[in-house]
């Protein structure tokens, strides 16, 4: 198969992919949903380099995962918060964070809190007709013509 860009691909995985696939962005957005909002704060966050959080950021603003908020006007200085587009994205790093809780480290670094109940959450995907859970033996695929 030739390269082609993964934007361009008739593919919901490879196009989100061609937005989130790198390690700095999924970072970025884990930072985002503890409440970081400043470049500077990201920063120092994650120790990385100025250029690379400038294109990740300004990526994301392009596809609408933030938006950029004037908080100082001299010296111009913004903040960067989650859009819906972005909120919808949550679901996705609990994910990866539970995947990671189970084959990656021995003792998780974060428990999730549910603020109703003030339980300890287990997130799971679930039907959204029936409320049963669902994994990958509980679900088809129907793939669209042309699907990739």
């Amino acid at each position: 198969m030739k390269h082609r860009a993964l934007d361009e691909v008739y593919c919901s995985v490879a196009r989100t992919w061609s937005v989130l696939g790198d390690r700095w962005t999924m970072l970025i957005l884990r930072e985002a949903f503890r409440g970081t909002s400043r470049f500077d704060a990201f920063q120092a966050r994650l120790d990385v380099g100025r250029t690379l959080l400038s294109d990740r950021l300004a990526r994301l603003v392009e596809e609408g995962v933030f938006e950029r908020a004037l908080y100082r006007s001299k010296p111009e200085r913004y903040e960067y918060r989650l859009t819906q587009k972005g909120l919808d994205l949550y679901p996705v790093l609990l994910s990866l964070m539970e995947w990671g809780d189970r084959y990656k480290v021995d003792d998780p670094p974060v428990r999730l809190i549910h603020k109703a109940c003030g339980e300890e959450a287990e997130p799971q995907l679930v039907c959204r007709h029936c409320s049963e859970p669902v994994g990958y033996f509980d679900l088809r695929a129907e793939y669209a013509p042309g699907a990739w």
